[in-house]
């Protein structure tokens, strides 16, 4: 049973909404603990039974709300104590409770927009200036749908989850070098081209990579590339067998809004979708982006009214297919 409900799940979504998938006894209680760990929300759902040996299912109540649900998905670098940090990747997951479809809009971080109180900027500055909250609204304003929720999870959590798999076989399109003096060279980054077995420390050096000539356009095709091979890391009986340890493991370095009992109702809605079928969107698509410069930098501008209108249409089209 628990195998069946994880084999659904497809990337790195999952990590949040995959609270509350498991049914029974042990699992049940591991995920209550991490949705407890990783939630910011006041919430009044209780813990499940922790009785191993409990043979009857919880009962995981349903997500009961009609219009489409917004996530902001955000990878983070902390490594300043005394910032917000960085905002290194965002994306947006929207679910459809009507449709049971899935979309991900992957951003472009070099997207020039206006950040509430502060002025015009690249995208992920937002975070830096005001933290997930502002993050939140300028992405919302940017694409023109209502954000209510997010799921951060920083740098060292994301080697961790690789780590605790077993790692990620990866075929490395081309050799990768770039060297940071900053926290003692903690992460430069050294790959070799070709299919290789990669642990946490490399794995992130493969998704962060955009010192090329197409940059941050390649660099969110390899992040898809490598979340979908996550993925099967994730169904695999192995990762199955140690998803309590996973989840206690990385629950330091996932931070959400999303409340106990939304979590575990969105575990619920998610059984219903087949991420297979998953549409994935950059934005700003080709077509709209402008490259423009500003105080010498390139960055790249977009129309907001043509990008609303852009994922209007695609979240219309998906849901009339």
């Amino acid at each position: 049973m628990l195998k069946k409900i994880l084999q659904k799940w497809k990337w790195i979504v999952s990590i949040c909404l995959i609270v509350g998938v498991s049914t029974v006894g042990y699992y049940t209680y591991s995920i209550y603990q991490f949705a407890h760990t990783i939630s910011i929300a006041d919430d009044t759902y209780h813990s499940p039974a922790t009785d191993q040996e409990q043979a009857t299912p919880v009962s995981i109540p349903k997500w009961d709300g009609k219009e489409p649900v917004y996530i902001l998905l955000m990878g983070t670098d902390t490594r300043d104590a005394d910032s917000n940090g960085r905002s290194d990747s965002m994306m947006v997951a929207t679910i459809d409770p009507v449709t049971k479809k899935a979309y991900i809009m992957s951003i472009l971080r070099d997207t020039y927009v206006d950040i509430p109180g502060h002025g015009s900027s690249r995208l992920n500055a937002a975070y830096s200036y005001g933290g997930v909250e502002l993050a939140k609204e300028t992405v919302s304003n940017l694409l023109g749908i209502p954000i209510d929720y997010y799921v951060t999870i920083d740098f060292e959590g994301f080697k961790t989850l690789v780590d605790k798999i077993g790692g990620v076989e990866i075929d490395v399109e081309k050799d990768m070098n770039y060297t940071d003096g900053g926290d003692q060279h903690r992460y430069d980054i050294h790959l070799t081209k070709g299919l290789q077995h990669l642990d946490g420390t490399h794995a992130l050096q493969y998704v962060r990579f955009r010192h090329d000539a197409t940059s941050d356009f390649t660099r969110t095709e390899r992040q898809r590339k490598f979340l979908t091979a996550l993925a099967a890391e994730l169904q695999s009986s192995t990762s199955i067998v140690k998803l309590p340890s996973i989840l206690s493991s990385i629950a330091p370095y996932l931070h959400t809004n999303l409340s106990l009992t939304d979590m575990i109702k969105l575990s619920s809605l998610g059984l219903d979708i087949n991420l297979d079928k998953t549409e994935k969107l950059q934005i700003p698509p080709n077509h709209l982006l402008q490259e423009i410069k500003v105080k010498g930098a390139s960055v790249i501008g977009v129309d907001n009214r043509k990008l609303h209108e852009y994922v209007q249409e695609q979240l219309s089209e998906s849901n009339d297919n």
